[in-house]
Parts: C-alpha cells; structure tokens; sequence
C-alpha cells in the first residue's frame, strides 16, 4: 500500500510539474537559470587516472563484473565480456558494449544545481566519482536521461531505497542545490527503506 501510494505521489509531482512547465520555459528542476549552457565536453569523463591504460568506464566494469572479464585485446585496456546486473532493471549483461555507465546525479543537473560555477577540474572529478557512477544498461539510461528521482525512477523498485540515498549522498558531497519537489521525492523514497 505505502510503495503504491508513493507511486502515487511521484505520478502528481510528474504531472504537476508537466503543467508547470507549460507554464514556464525553463526545466522544472531548474534553480535559478544559470548564464552557462551545459556542454558535455566541459566535464571530461572517463579518464585514466592512475596510467594503467585502463579509463574510469573499463575500471567500473572490470570491478562490477561478477565474474573476470575478457578483454578485447592482450593489452588489456579494453573490456569486452563479463557478468553485470544492472541495478536500475534486474536484468544481466554479458557484453559490455551493452551496457553504459549511469552517473547516478546526472552531468547536466549538476550543472543546472550549481556546478555551473565550477572549475575544469571540479567537473572532472566529479564525472569520475566511482561513489556517483552504476554500470547500466544503455536503454534505460537514456530513458533516465538527466533527470532527477521525482521526474524518474528505477523500474526495479527494489532500488528505490538505495538510489534515493546514493542521489542525496552525492548532492550533499558536492554541495549541491535541491528543489523542493526533488526533496519531497526523497523523502518518500527513504520511506521505503523502512518497509
């Protein structure tokens, strides 16, 4: 009853904020407009950190495969094959060219919450934080798109629990700015840590 009732909820605030959008010709979880547009190629992103050859997204799959990956070639920078479960669905992935790294807060929102001020290198470890990264399946991440837990949520709902807290973790970490309905959304979804 209480997960259908949260459903419920995040439904009115989706459509509450349609209408507000309509309304408005800014995002519904924007703060304050920002002078900066989002470019993607301001936040660089999978990097090789550590020289080993091997870029944040091959680190992610190799440490989240639940079995030893193969790799493409004998240098072995490359992931080719493995075992993931993408949390956001339940489903398994063998192939890594199917699946995609979420940033569980996405680059774009943090841009529009207050990373627009940042500096190169704070946008730089920020899209490389392990702590804010999930090894997904493409589609589903680019049905998330770049939006926050009361416009989107996992369809496995057995998630929900953990991205609300993994989200707040993030934005807390960083600094960054809530709207009031992305709070009320998390309110609820920490209500389903307690069922």
């Amino acid at each position: 009853m209480q997960r259908m009732i949260l459903v419920i909820f995040l439904v009115f605030i989706a459509l509450s904020g349609c209408q507000q959008l309509s309304k408005q010709a800014r995002p519904i979880d924007s703060i304050p407009s920002t002078d900066t547009p989002y470019q993607r190629k301001d936040w660089p992103h999978w990097i090789d950190a550590d020289k080993d050859c091997q870029n944040t997204r091959q680190e992610m799959l190799i440490a989240n495969s639940k079995t030893p990956v193969k790799f493409k070639n004998a240098k072995r920078c490359t992931v080719k094959t493995g075992l993931w479960i993408g949390p956001y669905t339940g489903r398994k992935f063998t192939r890594a060219s199917d699946v995609d790294i979420d940033h569980i807060v996405p680059l774009a929102h943090a841009h529009r919450h207050g990373a627009d001020k940042w500096t190169r290198t704070q946008r730089r470890t920020f899209a490389n934080d392990f702590e804010n990264l999930l090894v997904v399946d493409d589609a589903t991440n680019q049905a998330k798109s770049d939006k926050a837990p009361h416009q989107w949520l996992p369809p496995n709902k057995d998630f929900w629990c953990e991205y609300g807290q993994r989200w707040q973790r993030i934005k807390d970490k960083y600094r960054l700015i809530y709207n009031k309905q992305e709070k009320m959304a998390l309110k609820l979804l920490a209500e389903t840590c307690f069922r």
